[in-house]
């Protein structure tokens, strides 16, 4: 290759290093209408379902993007509502979610893993009841760039976390079924 090439191409090389990156927008979760619910075994009801109010929470978009390239988000474990106060109350007590000192909890990605157009893997930290975890969930989209929409599923062990209740413990189970329901503000 002769110097005048080489020198062309170490110049094209740092035109390209120099141009700007396309930075990630970040959106909003838009509380009011997104959902974080879950699903436990219970013996003297079959199932016991809820939800937990999703407080905050952001997603970062590359421009024309519909996968995110990171995703956090805050709960408020304070008010959960599984259609019984009772249940409600206990679910927040210490024995549980203890949301006098834990009444948030946090999760942000470390790992966004595409598995299709229109679906991904979302590796993060999951902070419950003062305990950080690994966990993951399977997130497929729906809407399109400009109003992407995400539907989340997984399944966490609520004794990795902590949450072993000592009266009721053995008529609950351990694994609990999770699923989001994310719409970002615009």
């Amino acid at each position: 290759m002769r110097a005048t090439h080489l020198a062309a191409l170490a110049a094209a090389i740092a035109c390209v290093s120099l141009a700007p990156a396309s930075a990630a927008q970040t959106h909003a979760i838009d509380p009011a209408k997104s959902k974080a619910q879950f699903r436990i075994a219970h013996i003297f009801v079959s199932r016991v379902t809820g939800t937990i109010p999703i407080l905050r929470g952001e997603v970062a978009l590359d421009e024309g993007a519909t996968i995110p390239s990171a995703v956090s988000a805050t709960l408020d474990a304070a008010h959960v509502d599984s259609g019984d106060r009772d249940r409600d109350a206990s679910l927040e007590s210490s024995d549980y979610f203890d949301t006098q000192k834990f009444p948030e909890w946090t999760f942000a990605s470390t790992k966004i893993t595409p598995t299709g157009p229109a679906a991904f893997g979302l590796d993060g930290t999951l902070t419950i009841h003062g305990v950080a975890q690994p966990e993951h969930l399977d997130v497929t989209v729906t809407g399109d760039a400009k109003s992407p929409q995400y539907h989340a599923t997984g399944r966490i062990d609520r004794h990795a976390f902590g949450m072993k209740g000592a009266r009721l413990d053995p008529v609950i189970g351990k694994d609990a079924d999770v699923t989001l329901d994310i719409v970002l503000s615009r």
